[in-house]
């Protein structure tokens, strides 16, 4: 069986020589050539194909594995971490062991946020899915002590200054609840630590749970108990590298048209789950 293809620009990424971004610029400039011929944006390379950039010279060889995902249902009061000093509970006490290498959690949950966490065993995968010029969305189902005024929504929506800087959500919905209780489902495009709790805590709200039921086209699965992981079968992995091809560099939609692409088919969400549906819109 002849060896698949793939882009230039993946396999240059891949081998180290810079984002995909950049080899494809050095594509364009004329710095690279296949089998002695200059390549063009476009060009694909295979197991034996020579590569030249500029002075350095490469072998195709036989492609790797393809990267192995898990997606994980965290309860609260685990850790994201693989050495915790005060040994708390780890997510990764849960996981299957790996020959090589370790798993690598792609955008942290903090100890007493609950929900999607998103594994892998590829480097190059989760530096793709957390790079902070990708944007990619993640949406939170968040329940407050109370119900928010309208003035309290509309300061959020237009955007809150946090410590590091300010702070707005692609969406903001009302999801719900009753009594005291109330569910919002919130969307940002980047990860800074506690940002959803510190934004709802700028305009004097505060969290009683905070569950992430979506990162990017994978949702949290009903199927998928607290403490349960799931690992994406080799066609759902296809899925999200395509996804991110598709996708790599393509500018974020305005909030208003915010809808993400269709998910690979077995994406986990939760038990328990809160009054809105979280599949993506």
């Amino acid at each position: 069986m002849t060896e698949a293809s793939q882009k230039l620009q993946k396999f240059l990424a891949q081998a180290g020589l810079g984002s995909r971004r950049d080899m494809e610029e050095a594509i364009r400039a004329g710095r690279v050539s296949v089998n002695g011929a200059v390549a063009t944006i476009g060009t694909r390379v295979a197991a034996g194909d020579e590569v030249r950039v500029g002075r350095k010279v490469m072998q195709v060889r036989t492609s790797a594995p393809p990267p192995r995902v898990l997606v994980y249902h965290k309860p609260e009061g685990e850790i994201v971490s693989h050495d915790d000093p005060e040994r708390r509970p780890s997510v990764f006490t849960n996981l299957p062991s790996l020959r090589n290498g370790k798993w690598l959690a792609i955008g942290r949950l903090d100890f007493n946020t609950c929900g999607l966490l998103v594994l892998t065993d590829s480097g190059e995968l989760a530096h793709r899915l957390m790079h902070p010029r990708f944007r990619i969305e993640r949406e939170y189902a968040v329940r407050l002590r109370g119900e928010l005024s309208t003035e309290q929504l509309e300061r959020l929506r237009a955007g809150v200054r946090l410590e590091d800087g300010m702070a707005r959500p692609e969406v903001l919905e009302e999801g719900g609840g009753t009594g005291s209780n109330r569910w919002y489902h919130l969307v940002l495009r980047e990860g800074r630590n506690r940002e959803v709790r510190r934004m709802f805590a700028a305009v004097g709200a505060s969290v009683s749970r905070l569950m992430r039921v979506r990162f990017g086209p994978i949702t949290l699965s009903p199927r998928l108990r607290r403490g349960q992981h799931l690992a994406l079968s080799g066609d759902e992995v296809s899925a999200l590298l395509a996804w991110l091809d598709e996708n790599e560099g393509v500018p974020a939609p305005a909030p208003a048209a915010s809808a993400p692409p269709p998910a690979p088919p077995a994406s986990p969400r939760k038990r328990s789950r809160p009054p809105r549906s979280s599949r993506p819109r």
